[in-house]
Parts: structure tokens; sequence; C-alpha cells
């Protein structure tokens, strides 16, 4: 059983019997909430069917409802099981009580991220934080204060293996970043095999002259590149062809029609002058404000690159079904 993955919600619901319920091993170690109990006794209808460890008989999610059944005074109780070891049950189970219902308290997600820190040492923070709720730096300090020194590799949220020293990744995804700054974060990712919010950092790190890794942040000494906006003729074909390009969207009802294309088209136009015009514009700028307007544009450019990355991994979810 992989705890993050299972489609819980597809799993058929079945009428089981309280008395063969085990209500212990909660990740929620101040028991039951009298209010939010009261507020489920409230509640018209049937409440949602709790969850099961079937090899264990352990309930999972769904504490509060198994209170409200027994107050009610029923025998049965709608539930779906799943199988799978003890570890894995408990990673479910606070996954489960952080998405909906009460949530846990920090402390309880902090005691959860430890013991699953424990039983699976070779998940990345990443994949512990996305599990428990907290932040994978909070993860990665509590690992450090357990003494987990960890493995060379761990296993992420996509399932893939990274190595715990992503350096030469990083030093791989800077080279890619330098020769082909129009390249988005995923394809860096998939060529070198880090995740694209690693990428996302590096991409950063190079945009502020720092080293790509964080325990080089020392400014890089790189020889400041003068701006081409109007070069022998690679400028001129790149504007020609973004040009017609912008003229095929601007026909294409899908984005004429609705408002938020036409908002598009009109941002698109906004940004494509040929170079000389950007030339124009770059020395219109006053002295006094090139710092602030170089800090804003390179917040749009953020901006467009995570429109970007959000509309690639959007085309890639439904190419995948």
């Amino acid at each position: 059983m992989d705890p993050t993955r299972d489609d819980i919600v597809a799993l058929p619901v079945v009428e089981i019997e309280l008395s063969r319920l085990c209500s212990d091993s909660s990740p929620r170690t101040s028991g039951e909430d009298p209010e939010h109990v009261e507020t489920l006794l409230s509640a018209e209808g049937n409440l949602p069917p709790i969850l099961v460890h079937r090899p264990t008989m352990r309930v999972i999610d769904g504490l509060h409802r198994l209170k409200v059944a027994r107050l009610r005074g029923d025998t049965k109780i709608l539930a779906r099981f799943v199988d799978g070891t003890e570890s894995d049950a408990f990673v479910l189970a606070v996954e489960s009580n952080i998405r909906h219902g009460l949530p846990l308290s920090l402390a309880d997600r902090k005691r959860a991220a430890v013991q699953i820190i424990g039983t699976h040492p070779q998940w990345s923070d990443r994949r512990v934080a996305s599990v428990t709720g907290i932040s994978a730096g909070t993860v990665a300090d509590l690992r450090r204060r357990g003494g987990e020194s960890g493995n060379e590799a761990r296993i992420g949220r996509d399932g893939r293996i990274r190595p715990v020293d992503g350096s030469e990744g990083r030093r791989l995804a800077a080279e890619l970043i330098r020769g082909d700054p129009g390249l988005s974060l995923r394809q860096v990712a998939k060529q070198v095999g880090i995740s694209p919010e690693t990428v996302r950092d590096v991409r950063g790190r190079l945009e502020r002259g720092e080293s790509p890794t964080p325990d080089g942040s020392r400014r890089l000494q790189a020889k400041p590149q003068p701006l081409r906006w109007s070069g022998p003729d690679f400028g001129r074909v790149v504007d020609r062809d973004r040009l017609a390009l912008l003229e095929r969207l601007k026909a294409d009802p899908a984005l004429r029609l609705t408002e938020a294309g036409r908002t598009l088209l009109r941002m698109f136009a906004m940004h494509s002058i040929d170079g000389q015009e950007w030339g124009r514009v770059l020395h219109g700028v006053p002295p006094h404000l090139c710092s602030v307007v170089a800090g804003f544009a390179r917040d749009h450019a953020r901006v467009w690159a995570e429109f970007a990355d959000h509309l690639e991994n959007r085309a890639s979810d439904l190419a995948a079904g």
C-alpha cells in the first residue's frame, strides 16, 4: 500500500460492527474534541464512512464519527478497508487528518513527522512534509535533531529517487539554464533528475548572481553580459516568429471570444515589441530608477515563468488522462 496514492474514495463501503474496531494509535494525542463531536451529532444524514486498517482493525480516519455512532447507540458503522503495513496505515491516518475534518495540531503533526522519518527514512523531506502538513525545512530540522543522517538517496513525492546531496544536480541545472534560459523548470528537472522546485531555486540564485548551491552563497564573479536587443538576424527572426504566432492566437475563437482569452491576448500584445522598441524603453528608464525597475521586471518574469510552468503541468496532466 502506498498511503499517499491510494484512491480512498474508490474503495468499497461496507457495514462493520463497532465492537470489532480498535481506536488506539491515533496521531491525535489530545483525543476526541467534545465540540467537534457535538457538531457531528447535530449533523443531518449519514456521516462519511470511516477508514479502517484491515489487518489490525484500527480506525485510521474517523474517530470522532466512531464516537458519535457509539453515543447514538448504533451497533454498526459504514467503513472502507485498506491493507498494508501498520506504518503505512499511520501515514494514511496523518494525511487524512490534515486534509479534512478537525485538523491535527502543529505539535501532533511534528510528532507524526518524527515517527514517519523513523519508519520511512528513505522518504525525502518534501514527501514527509506533504503528508504531515508542515514545511520541508521543519522536517529537515526534525531529522537533524533525531540524529538521522539519512541515506545517500531518498524517494520524493513523485516517486523518483534523488541523491540527498544535490550539489551536482544543481550544478548541471545551472549549466542548462545558462545555456538556454528559455527552458522550463520541468524540462530542466527532467534532464538533470532533480525536482522542478529545486530548478526554480537554482534559477533564482543565478538571477541574483549567487552560487546555485545553498552552501556557496557568495556572489559569482561572472563577467557582465551586454544586452543585445537587435543582434544581426537572430533577434529579428525571433521577433517575426513571435508576432506571427500572436496573430494566430488572436484569430483563435477559444481565446478571442472569452474574457480571459482577450485579457491574455492583450498581455501578449504589450510584450510583443521589436528589439529597437525594447532598446528605446531600456534607455528611457531614469538612472535613479534602474534598480527598482529591474527588480519589478524580474518579479514579472518570475510570474510569467510560473504561469508557463502551471500550463505545462496542466498539459501533461491532460495528456496523461
